[in-house]
């Protein structure tokens, strides 16, 4: 099943960055108050985007990564000036196949 990182617009101009199979369903959840302490004092507006993962681990990994950014680097990962690959470290597998310099 796959899992998604998303990121919310709040009422005071910040972003909240969460992790979800049903993005829809779970910004209903904030929107509603009942979803994490941080969106119900500063209510959710809109969803900015989200992206698909494989799985909860790797929804995790990346949320773990995107929340570090300041709200100027989540909105232009919102807008595709930034791709979630450029914000993920390199993976050890990924670093594994590439060869050593000569």
């Amino acid at each position: 099943m796959p899992w998604f990182l998303y990121l919310l617009e709040c009422a005071d101009g910040s972003i909240y960055t969460g992790i979800a199979t049903d993005v829809a369903a779970r910004f209903a959840q904030h929107a509603s108050g009942a979803g994490a302490r941080y969106t119900r004092s500063r209510k959710p507006l809109r969803v900015l985007a989200s992206f698909e993962l494989a799985d909860r681990a790797d929804a995790s990994r990346a949320e773990y990564w995107v929340k570090r950014l300041p709200a100027r680097e989540k909105r232009a990962l919102a807008v595709g000036a930034r791709t979630l690959e450029s914000v993920l470290p390199a993976r050890a597998e990924a670093r594994a196949d590439t060869p050593e310099p000569a």
